[in-house]
């Protein structure tokens, strides 16, 4: 960042993107493509990087496959689950009514509870195979997005942004938080001053002149505490309309 040079209440900034930021790695892998010839140019919907996915994408393909099965087991389990409860209802309807009847046997009497236990038994483990089939399929789903996510983190696109610096090639091994870009945002510019504390007095409702033209521009961030390096002054920022051209120097004045 270029000092601001101060005569009185003229200063001269920069003028810089918007914004910068450094994009970095949230996985570990091989890069496979990074293509240099995308430095200083703004892009939108390009792949800048990418890499290796391979493996990612066999085992997304493998686990759709096998939600699906998972998907026609659940149905299939439920017919049988339904079924089964209606064998159960009925089974209990004649046990009910055959333990009451006096001309009945034992026999007949624990032949038709063992017959009705068994069944409930048939519903209550079918029940029990569904549950533990639809936490599968819970599981699996998630397996899904984790690795739709991580694919997604190896192919790195811009969208309407200016790539400043690509900072790996073809063949380098990125893990997590290695630095990948550096990527400004210029669909404005900004203009970064250090005032005097008295400069701050009612700054928000000033003027600010560019080249000596006054402009709608309005101080549009303050720091309320002293500046890091130059340790008298307060630091503000000024967005402009995007410039033609980046890093021209301007002559600024607030009054």
């Amino acid at each position: 960042m270029l000092p601001v040079l101060a005569l009185s209440k003229v200063h001269y900034a920069k003028v810089e993107p918007y914004d910068r930021v450094t994009l970095k790695s949230s996985v570990n892998a091989l890069v496979l493509e990074a293509d240099k010839k995308w430095e200083g140019l703004n892009i939108n919907g390009v792949r800048v990087i990418h890499l290796d996915d391979k493996l990612d994408k066999i085992n997304l393909a493998d686990t759709t496959k096998s939600i699906k099965l998972l998907e026609e087991m659940v149905e299939i389990n439920s017919k049988i689950a339904s079924t089964l409860k209606q064998s159960v209802k009925r089974q209990k309807g004649y046990f009910e009514r055959i333990s009451k009847l006096s001309t009945a046997s034992k026999t007949q009497k624990d032949n038709a509870y063992s017959s009705y236990s068994t069944i409930q038994t048939q519903y209550l483990g079918i029940k029990e195979k569904l549950l533990s089939l639809k936490k599968q399929l819970i599981d699996l789903r998630y397996a899904k997005v984790r690795l739709e996510d991580l694919i997604d983190k190896k192919n790195i696109f811009l969208k309407d942004k200016y790539l400043y610096s690509l900072l790996v090639r073809e063949g380098d091994f990125v893990g997590m938080g290695t630095p990948l870009m550096i990527v400004d945002d210029i669909s404005k510019g900004k203009l970064v001053l250090y005032l005097d504390a008295e400069e701050l007095d009612g700054i928000e409702n000033k003027t600010v002149y560019i080249n000596s033209k006054k402009t709608d521009y309005k101080v549009a961030k303050i720091w309320r505490e002293t500046d890091s390096q130059f340790i008298s002054s307060y630091k503000v920022e000024i967005y402009i309309d995007a410039p033609k051209r980046f890093s021209t120097l301007l002559k600024v004045e607030i009054r």
